[in-house]
């Protein structure tokens, strides 16, 4: 067998702008996450049909996007699992905010549907999980992957209990097609979900707008209890599957705007998800830019 060279022989990502500021980072353990929460928002019959795909082996599902091998199942259970965490641990004044650095990532997946790379619907699953095992009542939700988080609002669109912000490259022009203007929520959830669609090419300069005119006001009108943020980094200008082009410091000063409006409705409390990001040296920087905005 030929050992294969490290495509990434210098990658590493740097923690000590982090630490240098006197922040203190604690680890804290996952657990797989109890079936019972995946069936909150999916069917029994969904969640075997992943299992039995991955027990088989492994394969491809819906349709050629998602593939999964063997191990796949568990290690989304751990995923969920590991966003579970985070909110016990936050709940539970352990840390006031959180990052789950896990993948698979979970906002593509519909409630009868894998898709992008999701197998589970982690944030949603989480805001059911909030509600049921913490007696949250309000919920903010904000997703910055560049993608629409379409599982994330078809599990949520009905609920007036939590509010769901998307902000990603315009559906005409990118996966999945959906997160239109247009689409505000349905039944007792109508205008509880708020699409923010860009073209292609947009930079810092547009979301950091779209931040202060949009999402914070909603946001502020709302008065969540906790915030959840789907953090994916695929919007970055160096990521190949989209068009959007932000900087690193423009995710740390998103994600300082949310823990602002936490500071001021939710004890600043925040659990954030791993989502999109795929150059993995702009995913690096990225994240830690992201993690100095939640220590802000």
């Amino acid at each position: 067998m030929i050992d294969s060279p490290d495509p990434f022989p210098d990658f590493q990502v740097d923690l000590g702008p982090i630490s240098g500021r006197g922040v203190k980072l604690v680890e804290l353990t996952p657990k797989h996450a109890d079936l019972k929460w995946i069936l909150s928002v999916h069917t029994e019959q969904y969640f075997h049909h992943v299992h039995h795909v991955c027990e088989l082996g492994g394969g491809i599902l819906d349709q050629g996007d998602t593939p999964v091998s063997v191990d796949s199942c568990d290690v989304a259970l751990l995923s969920l699992g590991s966003l579970l965490t985070c909110c016990d641990a936050v709940m539970g004044g352990k840390v006031q905010r959180a990052f789950s650095a896990a993948r698979p990532p979970g906002h593509h997946a519909e409630p009868d549907r894998p898709m992008g790379f999701c197998l589970f619907a982690n944030v949603a699953i989480t805001a059911k999980y909030l509600r049921q095992q913490h007696g949250i009542t309000r919920i903010g939700i904000v997703d910055f992957d560049v993608h629409h988080g379409n599982g994330t609002q078809a599990c949520l669109e009905d609920d007036p209990n939590k509010l769901f912000i998307s902000m990603h490259q315009h559906p005409r022009t990118c996966y999945p097609g959906s997160g239109y203007e247009h689409e505000t929520g349905t039944g007792a959830g109508e205008g509880y979900v708020i699409n923010i669609p860009f073209r292609p090419g947009a930079e810092d300069e547009q979301y950091l707008a779209a931040m202060e005119e949009k999402v914070i006001p909603a946001l502020d009108a709302f008065k969540p209890e906790i915030i959840l943020i789907s953090a994916g980094f695929d919007a970055h200008r160096d990521d190949p599957l989209a068009h959007i082009n932000l900087s690193e410091e423009c995710f740390e000063k998103m994600t300082r705007r949310l823990v602002d409006v936490a500071n001021v409705h939710c004890r600043g409390r925040v659990v954030s998800a791993l989502e999109g990001g795929y150059n993995l040296r702009a995913l690096g920087r990225s994240v830690v830019r992201h993690l100095i905005g939640l220590s802000h």
